[in-house]
């Protein structure tokens, strides 16, 4: 008799991360090519004061965290255990980078990591129940 328990009802959260990791990815690949093939500089006025930044190294930055957003998402549902482990990672990441756009997009950047927790949470919480069970 196998020691594998069933997966439970929760399962569904890890594919919610999936699809989350994957969406987050592509808006990540198409705010990255925008910001790099756009203007230089990006300005916004914040409480009074303002808020410039670096467009390309902005770009870039979403461009690298969306690719690896995706890659870790599909790997997710491939069920690799390494892919859990670089999706929490990445996760967290976007979701610092987001709290970075928070004074020139707050309602994006607080939505953004509102989801990050939630896809961090299935993650640790689910995933194993998700693994591809080894072949006896």
């Amino acid at each position: 008799m196998s020691d594998v328990k069933a997966p439970t009802g929760w399962v569904g959260w890890i594919g919610f991360a999936g699809v989350i990791l994957i969406m987050n990815g592509v808006f990540g690949v198409i705010q990255g090519l925008i910001a790099l093939i756009g203007p230089s500089s990006y300005y916004v006025v914040a409480k009074g004061g303002l808020f410039a930044f670096d467009v390309t190294g902005w770009g870039w930055w979403n461009l690298i965290i969306g690719l690896l957003l995706g890659l870790a998402g599909i790997a997710l549902f491939l069920g690799a255990t390494w892919a859990r482990i670089v999706a929490v990672i990445v996760v967290a990441l976007s979701a610092i980078g987001q709290m970075l756009l928070v004074p020139a997009q707050p309602w994006w950047s607080v939505i953004v990591i509102a989801i990050d927790v939630l896809v961090i949470y299935a993650i640790t919480a689910h995933g194993r129940e998700f693994a591809t069970p080894d072949a006896d």
